[in-house]
């Protein structure tokens, strides 16, 4: 009998801590839940368009863009000696800067802009500027080196007024 008296006791402290265990993986799966799904809400929220246009709008108003005209250009392409005559390339570029005073300290340096965008047009050929991906690669080139020659001030992008090849 006091065998089995012993093994009650034993059974019934056994079970305190059994249940314990028990209680406290819940809880910590709970709170493990909860933060994985709070962490994966923060990281994957994406704020709403009417947030993203204020924030936009915001960024503008502090900083308004920049447009600094450059020469009109007229430029004799190569031919690539297919042709008798030389094709001729006009074109009117405007600069899109992030503020006016970078537009300031960019406005002296212009000569050496127009001279890197002259040197590279020359070697053009008018198939270079076939489609709109023609197009696209020009303006890439142009402002890969205007900001070359500029550096260290930063032009946003080269707009085309108008070109024209004949």
């Amino acid at each position: 009998m006091a065998k089995k008296a012993k093994k009650e006791e034993e059974g019934a402290s056994g079970e305190a801590p059994k249940s314990k265990k028990k209680l406290f993986m819940i809880i910590g799966g709970v709170v493990l839940l909860a933060a994985a799904g709070g962490g994966g809400w923060f990281f994957l929220k994406k704020p709403s368009p009417e947030q993203v246009a204020a924030a936009e709008a915001a960024a503008k108003a502090k900083n308004p863009v920049a447009f600094l005209d450059m020469k009109d250009m007229m430029i004799s392409m190569s031919n690539g000696g297919q042709q008798e005559r030389q094709p001729i390339m006009k074109i009117k570029v405007v600069l899109e800067i992030a503020n006016a005073k970078t537009a300031d300290e960019i406005k002296p340096l212009l000569p050496r802009v127009e001279d890197a965008f002259q040197v590279f047009m020359r070697e053009l050929r008018p198939a270079d500027l076939e489609g709109s991906s023609g197009m696209y690669r020009l303006k890439e080139e142009l402002l890969r080196r205007v900001n070359l020659t500029v550096y260290p001030a930063k032009v946003d992008a080269v707009l085309f007024k108008e070109l024209l090849v004949q």
